[in-house]
C-alpha cells in the first residue's frame, strides 16, 4: 500500500504545474554545454571566415578558385564514400551473423567489434604503418605468393584501409541493433508462401534493415570526412585530405581566414548531405514500419 501511495503521489506531481515548470530547467545544463563547446566555436570560425583579413566573402571566392582545395575536397568525399561502401559490404554479413548465432559465439563476435574501440587510434595507425611498409608482413606475403611487393603505404589505398579498420565498428553496431528488432519469422513466412530465399531476403529482410544501414553509413561517412591521424601517418602529400589541409592553413600559414572558410564549407556540405540522408532514412523507416504492421 505504501508503494502504491508513493507511485500515485509521484504521478500526481508529474502532472502538476510544479513539474511542468521545472522540466525546462532540466535542459539548461545540456544547452549550456552545447552552446559553449559547439555553437560558440562554430560562430567564431564562421565570423573569422568572413572577417579575416577583411569583411566579405573573399575567402570563399578564393576557395572556389583554388584548384588544390577543390581536388582535396573531392578526394576527401570520394575516399569517405568508398570507405563507407566497404564498411557496409563487410559489416552487413557480419552483423547478420551476430543475430543468427547465439550464446558464446555471439558474445565473441561482439567482443571482436568492441576490442578495437578500446585501443588508441594512434596505436592502431602505427601498427598499420608497420604492416603496410615496403618491407612489412603484408608485402612479404604478397612476394611469397608470387604477386610481388606493392606500394601500400603512402597511398590512397593505405589510407582507406586504415580508415576502414577504425570505422568498421561504427557500422556494425547500428546494423546489429537494427537487425535485432527484425522479426526472424518474416523471411521463413515469405519462403513458405513461395518466395525464393534470395527474393525473400531482398524483398523482406533488407528493407527492414535499411534504417540501420542508413544510420551506420551516416556515422561512418561523417567521421571519415574529418579524419586526420590516419591520412597524416599512412598518406602522403598526394593523398592529403581536407582535415590536413585545414590544419596546414592554421598551423603553418597562420591563415585563419582561409582555414576557417574551409571548415565552414565542409560543415555546410556535410549538412546538405545529412539532410538528403535524413530524407532517405525517413522513407526507409516508414517502409519498415509498414512492413512490421
Amino acid at each position: 500500500m505504501l508503494l502504491g501511495a508513493t507511485m500515485s503521489l509521484s504521478n500526481e506531481l508529474k502532472r502538476g504545474p510544479v513539474f511542468r515548470r521545472a522540466t525546462p530547467l532540466l535542459l539548461v545544463p545540456g544547452l549550456l554545454v552545447v552552446t559553449c563547446f559547439f555553437l560558440v566555436p562554430i560562430i567564431v570560425v564562421a565570423w573569422r571566415s568572413i572577417s579575416d583579413p577583411e569583411i566579405g566573402l573573399s575567402n570563399y571566392a578564393w576557395l572556389a578558385e583554388n584548384e588544390v582545395f577543390l581536388q582535396v575536397l573531392i578526394r576527401t568525399f570520394l575516399v569517405s564514400s568508398v570507405v563507407t561502401a566497404a564498411c557496409v559490404l563487410i559489416a552487413y554479413p557480419y552483423a547478420y551473423l551476430m543475430t543468427i548465432v547465439g550464446g558464446t559465439m555471439q558474445k565473441l563476435l561482439l567482443l571482436f567489434v568492441l576490442m578495437p574501440l578500446w585501443t588508441s587510434i594512434l596505436v592502431r595507425t602505427l601498427a598499420w604503418m608497420v604492416l603496410l611498409q615496403d618491407s612489412g608482413p603484408i608485402n612479404d606475403v604478397l612476394e611469397f605468393v608470387g604477386i610481388g611487393r606493392q606500394p601500400l603505404i603512402r597511398t590512397t589505398f593505405g589510407v582507406g584501409l586504415g580508415m576502414l579498420q577504425v570505422l568498421l565498428p561504427f557500422m556494425v553496431l547500428p546494423l546489429y541493433s537494427a537487425m535485432l528488432g527484425i522479426d526472424t519469422r518474416l523471411v521463413p513466412a515469405a519462403r513458405s508462401l513461395g518466395a525464393h530465399p534470395v527474393t525473400a531476403f531482398f524483398k523482406v529482410y533488407l528493407p527492414l534493415s535499411l534504417p540501420g544501414v542508413a544510420s551506420g553509413a551516416t556515422t561512418v561517412f561523417i567521421l571519415g570526412l574529418g579524419f586526420y591521424i590516419v591520412p597524416a601517418l599512412l598518406g602522403s602529400p598526394q593523398t592529403t585530405m581536407l582535415s590536413a589541409l585545414i590544419y596546414q592553413q592554421f598551423s603553418a600559414f597562420l591563415d585563419w581566414g582561409h582555414g576557417s572558410a574551409m571548415g565552414i564549407a565542409l560543415l555546410l556540405l556535410t549538412a546538405v548531405l545529412l539532410g538528403v540522408l535524413q530524407l532517405i532514412t525517413g522513407s526507409a523507416r516508414r517502409r519498415a514500419a509498414r512492413g512490421k504492421k
